[in-house]
């Protein structure tokens, strides 16, 4: 995400970087170089105005310019004012103590609501609640259809009453279930359109009304351009949004609209969906997020990732595992699965300080080189992957054939998986790397 704005901003940097000290000349060039990037990278003319103005009145101090490190000071009051502008901290979504706390999901048609609604569900229910979805578009062919889908695939509960065909009739059905059944939450996945008109409004008045939602969400498309930072003023107007939901931000759209569109009506992200899974969707948290941007990595989100990726149980087992010298190729299969189960691997490596902004790293390459071990492996027997040493000859050409892959790929592979069981063996074999995780995947350590 933002992968064109962060790399010219990190080019201006590279640039600051090269001086030792810094005139107010150079950092008024450079905060030139940036206001081009953010405009190009869709960000609203105010909003960059706004920003940099702020910018500029800190970085031409004489505090930042006399510094040991001008250029890191100057980076660091951007940072600052880009956090601001998009909020202090994490906007915690407000959920209302009736039962159900309704949460009216809205937005343009295509922008992304039923996906989001569905994986707001899984959030939720991850932090511990009880949600219920339903689809007020009867507009749309297959509409509800398709939340139902996509929520039954998430593992989400889904009211679908066949019969109704009217959106406050069944938002008032969806209601009555929440309550007889004990859901606390109810998503509503309301219809949209392709513009903004007077019908589509008056309904969403109606269903504010009968609803009473502790949260108005707008899923703004990071891919729409300034039209997201329209639309989203224009349903704050007329219905008021307690907060912005970005979708698509996976995807190659330069995404500053999108995140202008808080600046412009005052309202928080709350949550942005990172990928097309259910389970890529995550508080939004404009810190993490400026420092992806910026190059700086998110290293806390990579933990949060892997403590809710790594099973404990699997961690501490492991420890024995590789103690014993017992390690498998089962177990590597192991690890390259909840590796994946992460995200693509471009995501993780941008959490990574650095590692995600160095140009030439091919992570398509590393996702077809997990797939291709995956299949190699799934193609052993059971006694293979326990004991790679009976693999002979005709062995690994068979498995070759199996998975699709060539006798190459399969001896890379038994290679590069004794060099694992090497390196984890050093990290774990004491009580290091692996036993340490162990430990902080310990049930207080979670974060839901």
């Amino acid at each position: 995400m933002f992968e064109t704005l962060s790399e010219k901003l990190q080019g201006v940097f590279r640039s600051l970087r090269g001086h030792g000290t810094l005139s107010e000349e150079q950092v008024v060039a450079a905060l030139r170089e940036i206001r081009l990037a953010l405009l190009e990278a869709d960000v609203h003319f105010k909003v960059v105005s706004g920003l940099l103005e702020r910018v500029k009145a800190r970085a031409t101090g004489q505090d930042v310019l006399k510094s040991l490190t001008p250029a890191q000071a100057v980076i660091r009051v951007l940072r600052d004012e880009m956090v601001a502008t998009l909020g202090s901290g994490a906007s915690r979504l407000q959920l209302s103590s009736k039962i159900p706390a309704v949460v009216l999901m809205t937005g343009l048609q295509g922008s992304g609501k039923t996906t989001s609604s569905a994986k707001l569900a899984l959030w939720l229910q991850k932090a511990g609640h009880h949600p219920l979805l339903v689809s007020t578009d009867v507009y749309r062919p297959a509409a509800r259809e398709q939340l139902k889908s996509f929520a039954t695939k998430a593992g989400q509960k889904v009211h679908h009453p066949d019969a109704l065909q009217e959106p406050r009739a069944i938002l008032e059905s969806a209601l009555q279930e929440a309550r007889a059944v004990g859901h606390d939450v109810l998503i509503v996945d309301t219809a949209g359109r392709l513009h903004i008109d007077d019908e589509l409004m008056s309904e969403l008045e109606q269903l504010k009304k009968l609803g009473e939602p502790s949260e108005i969400l707008f899923v703004a498309d990071a891919m729409t351009g300034q039209d997201a930072v329209k639309s989203a003023l224009e349903f704050h107007n007329r219905i008021g949004i307690t907060g912005i939901v970005l979708s698509k931000l996976d995807g190659d759209a330069r995404g500053g609209a999108a995140l202008s569109a808080a600046a412009v009506t005052g309202k928080p992200i709350k949550f942005a969906g990172i990928g097309e899974r259910a389970e890529e969707f995550e508080a939004f948290q404009p810190d993490r997020m400026v420092s992806r941007i910026l190059g700086m990595g998110d290293v806390l989100s990579l933990i949060e990732k892997v403590e809710t990726t790594v099973d404990r149980e699997q961690a501490e087992e492991l420890v024995k595992k590789l103690r014993r010298n017992e390690f498998t190729l089962e177990d590597f299969r192991d690890q390259l699965r909840q590796v994946r189960k992460m995200g693509p691997l471009d995501q993780v490596l941008s959490m990574l300080p650095g590692v995600g902004s160095l140009k030439g790293v091919d992570t398509e390459a590393g996702e077809r080189e997990m797939r291709r071990s995956l299949a190699i492996i799934d193609s052993m027997t059971a006694r293979e992957r326990r004991d790679p040493s009976v693999l002979n000859g005709s062995r690994r050409k068979r498995i070759a054939k199996g998975s699709g892959t060539g006798v190459d790929d399969v001896n890379r592979l038994l290679k590069q998986f004794v060099q694992a069981r090497k390196l984890m063996k050093s990290f774990g074999g004491s009580g290091g790397m692996m036993q340490k995780l162990a430990a902080r995947m310990a049930p207080a350590g979670r974060i839901h």
